[in-house]
């Protein structure tokens, strides 16, 4: 295609007004400039900037600071506030062709996905990935939960059904990330409802499935390397503070220190009190 092809039309609207009348019909028309809804609102080089608005439709809205301007979202459903083929998103319209399928054919064989679909899935899942994070940032956990919960079924849909290998393989880099990002919004929640142990156990199972993952494709070393792993291990022992000590975990790292010190009697003492409590806590008498 040459450049010319590229020229958009000449827009009448932006034509120089023959007369005063014109004049003062463009000036009556309603601006569609963006910078005062920006004005006071800067944009900071690597800080997620985002926002809640109420919009016209009386709903709530979310604004997501860019260089160029910003992202407006909807809070629920498709972020767009489209519903393509009459969904609430393109992942829920084949889900349910998948699921026809199983019911027309007794079985999911023969169901496919082409490459145009997986990327319509894969441009659709960017959408609801600048949602969970604004959601993020404003510590709106129960949506981000529920976000990365559906990219998660993206991944796993053009993972099982997509035609080309290409297809099914180019999400699953971002698996370790979605999971975190699970993870720490399930966690934070339990967190915030002080279920300490609870948080810890979301936390613990995240790892264990990053750590699968990484098996999966025989890169077990790449996990000990993963910014994802390090956020989940810090969460863990933020967590970790907040439980009840173990008065015996306790005592056996003062049994240790006493070793260390060549503290012997006090040694001997310590063992003798945790061995007390550990047959207290056992029920032995």
């Amino acid at each position: 295609m040459s450049n010319a092809e590229n020229v958009p039309e000449e827009n009448p609207e932006l034509k120089a007004p023959a007369n005063g009348d014109n004049v003062e019909r463009a000036q009556s028309k309603e601006s569609k400039d963006i910078v005062p809804l920006l004005k006071g609102w800067d944009y900071e080089p690597g800080t997620i900037n985002v926002r809640k608005i109420n919009g016209l439709d009386g709903r709530q809205k979310l604004q997501m600071r860019l260089d160029l301007g910003l992202l407006q979202m909807e809070l629920t459903g498709r972020p767009d506030g489209a519903k393509p083929h009459g969904f609430d998103s393109l992942l829920e319209y084949y889900e349910s062709q998948l699921k026809e399928h199983k019911r027309h054919n007794g079985t999911e064989l023969g169901f496919h996905l082409t490459s145009n679909e997986c990327q319509s899935l894969r441009e659709e899942a960017v959408m609801y990935y600048h949602r969970y994070l604004s959601l993020f940032v404003l510590e709106e956990f129960a949506g981000v939960v529920r976000d990365t919960a559906r990219n998660i079924r993206v991944l796993d849909l053009c993972g099982k059904y997509a035609i080309n290998q290409e297809d099914r393989l180019v999400l699953e880099q971002y698996r370790p990330y979605i999971v975190m990002m699970n993870v720490r919004a399930k966690a934070s929640l339990m967190f915030n409802e002080k279920r300490y142990k609870q948080a810890l156990e979301v936390v613990n199972e995240g790892l264990e499935s990053i750590k699968d993952f990484f098996a999966t494709y025989g890169q077990e070393e790449a996990f000990t390397r993963s910014n994802e792993v390090k956020i989940l291990k810090k969460f863990a022992r933020d967590i970790r503070k907040k439980l009840p000590i173990d008065p015996i975990e306790k005592l056996k790292a003062q049994l240790d220190k006493a070793v260390q010190r060549e503290q012997y009697e006090d040694a001997a003492r310590i063992r003798d009190e945790i061995r007390k409590k550990t047959e207290k806590a056992e029920g032995v008498e």
